[in-house]
């Protein structure tokens, strides 16, 4: 068993509660920062060496904690937790979406998704340094302020440190039955851009050259581009174009999201939606952007600490199956740098992104323990 002492999951959950209460929405960088804020002050006072690192482009600060070094353990590489602040809802959303516990279900904006796995981590290493328990390596907790919209200014950060460590931790959401996630798919994100010819849908509707018919018809190319088999997924979403009934589009365009298994895939399908060219004649189409997270795959380096993590799991009481997932997270980053990678640590539960989020809360004490687990153990 960890010799952390975690607490109750009735406890952890009212303190959660507090972080779930401050919206913390990515676009918001000073709404981020006060949840930084609140992380800062509590593992200064537990005794963390704290850097943090301004934010840019309009996005919140980066936070790193880590433990004290001491000298005959200073050559050891560290285990690098990550985890992130922001969320998807925008201010406000706690009106219509409040922080309710509803039996076993604890809801609220970003909960799930991730600041119920967040906050564990952050706790875990609190209840480590405040009790005074040995760690085999160093522990190196890095927040961070953007990774609904692809970690744009914190990757760097992530890869630097992940470079560094032995072990990856990402305590993103639980899946089904609390699942650990040992594998993700690659993303690209896109955005199509078609220029067209307007004119007057009924007085000279042969001169117009509709962009939203072209961008129909690449959109239709899209959903053929779709293996299944492989592993391939495109969506077109959002879409836009045109203005008025009467006005033939000379503009549309779509945002494009695209998945895949492998790193060869993720080259193959880049070069085509970068060369795709216009099938209705007086239309241009424009593509840009490429693969934003590199494709996350099971090694056998990351199958052993699945399985070290598995006996961790029984001690304290839990299963911990395992998945591979289709959505993308800061574990894409480290894991392709070749650094075993353990993710899906944080809380079970469901609805993240929608409106019906939660954790099942009473598995806090566990996870946490789980956490606490690894980080006294790798």
């Amino acid at each position: 068993m960890p010799a952390t002492q975690i607490g109750c999951s009735e406890d952890l959950l009212a303190e959660l509660s507090t972080w779930v209460r401050m919206e913390t929405p990515t676009t918001d960088a000073a709404a981020v920062n006060r949840l930084m804020d609140v992380a800062e002050g509590e593992l200064t006072r537990a005794g963390a060496a704290i850097t943090r690192i301004a934010g840019r482009d309009g996005y919140g600060d980066n936070l790193i904690a880590r433990t004290p070094v001491a000298a005959k353990s200073g050559a050891e590489k560290p285990i690098l937790v990550a985890g992130h602040l922001d969320t998807v809802w925008s201010h406000g959303t706690l009106d219509p979406m409040p922080y309710v516990v509803n039996g076993a279900k604890a809801h609220g904006p970003g909960i799930y998704d991730m600041k119920a796995g967040s906050f564990l981590a952050f706790h875990a290493l609190r209840s480590i340094l405040l009790q005074g328990i040995p760690t085999p390596r160093p522990i190196v907790l890095l927040l961070t302020p953007d990774e609904e919209v692809g970690s744009p200014t914190s990757r760097w950060l992530i890869e630097r440190e992940a470079a560094l460590a032995a072990t990856v931790l990402i305590p993103e959401p639980a899946g089904a039955g609390g699942a650990c996630v040992t594998a993700r798919k690659g993303v690209g994100r896109f955005i199509m851009r078609v220029e067209g010819r307007g004119s007057h849908a009924g007085g000279a509707f042969e001169d117009g050259a509709s962009a939203i018919i072209e961008l129909s018809h690449q959109i239709i190319g899209l959903h053929r581009m779709v293996d299944i088999e492989r592993g391939i997924t495109l969506n077109a979403a959002p879409i836009w174009g045109g203005s008025r009934p009467n006005v033939i589009a000379p503009d549309a365009g779509c945002e494009i999201d695209l998945r895949v298994n492998s790193a060869a895939d993720g080259e193959v399908m880049e070069q085509r939606l970068l060369g795709l060219t216009a099938k209705t004649p007086g239309c241009r189409v424009i593509v840009e952007g490429g693969m934003n997270r590199p494709p996350y795959t099971e090694s056998a380096a990351i199958g052993s600490l699945y399985a070290h993590a598995q006996g961790i799991a029984q001690q304290v009481g839990l299963a911990l199956p395992k998945q591979h997932r289709g959505g993308g997270s800061d574990g894409n980053f480290s894991a392709a740098l070749g650094i075993p990678t353990l993710d899906g640590l944080g809380c079970p539960g469901a609805g993240a992104h929608a409106s019906h989020e939660h954790i099942l809360w009473g598995h806090l004490a566990q996870r946490a323990a789980l956490m606490a687990g690894l980080l006294e153990t790798l």
